[in-house]
C-alpha cells in the first residue's frame, strides 16, 4: 500500500544526531527534524550553547537532549557517539555539519590553521561515521546520513575570498560522500549531502561575499536530474543561477534534510543538493 506524503516524512520514534548543533543551520535542522517527529541530540563544543539550543527546540515542543564533545578529536567523537547510543537507544539520522573555515591567501596560509579545518571538516565526518555505522547501522542494515558540503566545493572562489582549506575540505566532503554511498549503499545505509551557499543567519556577511558565479559557472546551460532514484527523472537546463538573487532561507536546507533523513524513504545515494535545490547526478 502506498504511503501518503505525510507519512513519507514523518520521523516519529527516529533517533537525529546533529553535530555542531547549537546554532545557525545546524539548529534550524535539528528544529526540522524535530518538527518531523525525530528525537534529537545536539552536540557542539560549548556546554552553555547547548543548553540554550535545547531549551529553544524542547520550548518549540521537540524532544531534544545534548551532549558537549569536540568533533575534530577521535577521542571525542567516540566518546559522542557510545553515549548518544546509550542513552537514545539507536541513531537512524546522522548530520554531520559541524564544521571550520580559516581566510589567508594560500601562499600564507598557516599549516596549523589547515590541519584545524581538515580535521573538523573531514576527519570528524570520517570518524563519527566510521563508529556509527560500525557499532550500529550495519548491523541493523539502515541509516541515513547527510554530510554538509558546500557550494565552495564545487571550484574556486572570487578573488579577494581565500579559503583554500576550507573549499579542498568541502571537495573532499561531496567526493567521501559519493564513495561511502557507494559502499554503504548495500547495507541499507543512504548517505548523501547538501550544499548550502548564502544563507540568512544572523551575522552573515553581505551577498557579494557569496561566489554566485561559481553556481553559475557549474550550473548554467549543464543538464540536470531533478527528482529522485525509483521516480519518473525531468532533464532540463537551469538558468543562470545569479538571475535568484537572493539568500537562500535556512528553512529550505532544512527541508532538503527531510527529503533525505527517512531511513526508508527514496532509495537515494552519493546525491550531492546544492543551495539551489537541484540534485547533481553521476553521468
Amino acid at each position: 500500500m502506498s504511503r501518503t506524503v505525510h507519512e513519507l516524512f514523518d520521523l516519529k520514534g527516529r533517533v537525529a544526531l546533529v553535530t555542531g548543533g547549537s546554532r545557525g543551520l545546524g539548529l534550524q535542522m535539528a528544529h526540522a527534524l524535530g518538527e518531523a517527529g525525530a528525537r534529537v541530540l545536539v552536540t557542539a563544543r560549548k556546554a552553555d550553547e547547548l543548553e540554550g539550543a535545547v531549551a529553544q527546540l524542547r520550548g518549540a515542543g521537540i524532544d531534544a537532549q545534548w551532549i558537549a564533545a569536540d568533533c575534530a578529536k577521535e577521542a571525542d567523537i567516540h566518546r559522542l557517539a557510545a553515549d548518544t547510543l546509550q542513552r537514545m537507544g539507536a541513531v537512524d539520522i546522522l548530520v554531520n555539519n559541524a564544521g571550520a573555515a580559516w581566510g589567508a591567501p594560500a601562499e600564507d596560509h598557516p599549516i596549523e590553521a589547515w590541519d584545524k579545518v581538515m580535521n573538523l571538516n573531514v576527519r570528524g565526518y570520517f570518524i563519527l561515521s566510521q563508529y556509527l555505522a560500525k557499532h550500529h547501522m550495519i548491523a541493523r542494515r539502515k541509516g541515513s546520513i547527510i554530510n554538509v558540503a558546500s557550494i565552495a566545493g564545487l571550484g574556486g572562489n572570487p578573488r579577494g575570498m581565500n579559503t583554500i582549506a576550507y573549499n579542498t575540505s568541502k571537495g573532499a566532503v561531496i567526493n567521501f560522500t559519493r564513495a561511502l554511498a557507494a559502499e554503504w549503499g548495500p547495507y541499507g545505509i543512504r548517505v548523501n549531502a547538501i550544499m548550502p551557499g548564502a544563507t540568512n543567519r544572523p551575522g552573515a556577511p553581505p551577498m557579494g561575499v557569496y561566489p554566485l558565479d561559481i553556481v553559475e559557472r557549474y550550473i548554467d546551460g549543464r543538464e540536470l536530474y531533478v527528482g529522485v532514484a525509483g521516480s519518473q527523472r525531468l532533464r532540463g537546463f537551469v538558468g543562470r543561477a545569479r538571475q535568484l538573487e537572493r539568500r537562500l532561507p535556512r528553512e529550505d536546507a532544512a527541508g532538503l534534510e527531510l527529503h533525505l533523513g527517512p531511513t526508508e524513504g527514496p532509495a537515494v545515494g552519493g546525491r550531492q543538493v546544492d543551495a539551489l535545490g537541484h540534485t547533481w547526478r553521476e553521468r
